[in-house]
């Protein structure tokens, strides 16, 4: 994490504590004699939605990241870190999606909290960054090549994105199971059979991928950034990332050149870029090859249109197979 960052988790921790907003546990009761239900925090979308799945009606589930925003750089904030220690269960996606995670967690005095890394267990894709303007080649900063090639070595990537594959998804509800039953053991039977539901249906998302995508004629894509590894690996798809893993920053020349260079020698007729992120470069890029541009959404976060129109990760895993099916016929 950055040093900036980590010193604005540590102001906000401050802050928290001395506002004693700790909160007693083991109370199986509210005030009104009702069965009180745990309470769940999520790091993102995504988390959120297989929290909720699996959790039912036993839960109250909260999502840290509001809709509509892109979480890649996101930072909680004082009100975030109280819903943290008001919570049983905290649900991130790990594998350095939430860069604040660690710190956060080291801040808290909720020692009672059960953190659940919903990523742990799958096989990660290892990920690379590729060279952007980054804000000191703006300023006119320079930094020893030696400096930069050491560090760069040091930071190890991972490819975040692992509930892009429904079978991925599916292990990482089994891990939300699992915290939710060390948490709540009286509604474990509630727990295993919304998971076991939602697996199965996760299994059939995944048969209807390899069916769709067994028999295109095209197997290359470009998109946005490299948030989609997992779903190319899962269904032989190759995918080419106008940014990193990261949507951070606009790519410089050069990789806008090997983009439009990729495209053309290899015939993509559709650029991708996501809802959440602007779409000025795909755009760019598409009107230098003669492209069309359509939405593939990694869905890392949803609009408020589509939270109210009940959209969830089933409908838009679903519409990203139809535009897939589109652009590579």
């Amino acid at each position: 994490m950055k040093r900036g960052k980590a010193l604005g988790i540590l102001v906000l921790a401050a802050s928290v504590i001395l506002c004693g907003c700790g909160k007693a546990k083991g109370e199986s009761k509210d005030t009104s004699g009702k069965e009180k239900k745990i309470k769940v925090v999520t790091s993102f979308y995504p988390m959120y939605d297989f929290a909720t799945k699996v959790a039912g009606d036993k839960a109250e589930v909260v999502n840290l990241v509001p809709a509509g925003t892109e979480p890649h750089d996101w930072e909680p904030t004082t009100s975030d870190l109280k819903e943290l220690e008001e919570a049983d269960v905290f649900v991130y996606n790990g594998a350095g999606m939430e860069e604040w995670a660690e710190d956060v967690l080291e801040s808290l005095e909720n020692k009672k909290l059960v953190v659940v890394e919903a990523s742990k267990g799958v096989e990660l894709l290892k990920g690379e960054a590729h060279h952007h303007e980054e804000e000191g080649e703006h300023s006119g900063k320079e930094e020893d090549s030696t400096e930069s090639e050491t560090r760069e070595e040091e930071e190890e990537h991972y490819d975040p994105h692992v509930w892009l594959n429904p079978l991925y998804a599916g292990m990482e509800m089994e891990q939300i199971k699992e915290g939710l039953i060390r948490a709540d053991s009286a509604n474990k039977s509630s727990y295993e059979e919304n998971c076991s539901k939602y697996k199965e249906k996760l299994e059939q998302l995944d048969q209807t991928y390899k069916e769709a995508l067994t028999n295109v004629s095209r197997r290359d894509l470009v998109t946005a950034h490299e948030a989609f590894g997992y779903l190319c690996q899962a269904y032989g798809l190759n995918q080419v990332g106008i940014e990193g893993l990261s949507p951070d920053s606009e790519p410089d020349l050069e990789r806008m050149h090997e983009i439009v260079t990729f495209a053309k020698e290899n015939h993509v007729t559709t650029i991708f870029f996501e809802e959440l992120v602007s779409p000025k470069v795909a755009k760019t890029i598409a009107e230098e090859l003669g492209a069309k541009t359509a939405v593939l959404n990694p869905v890392e976060g949803l609009t408020q249109e589509q939270m109210d129109a009940g959209e969830d990760y089933f409908s838009i895993m679903k519409t990203n197979l139809e535009e897939l099916k589109k652009a590579l016929q």
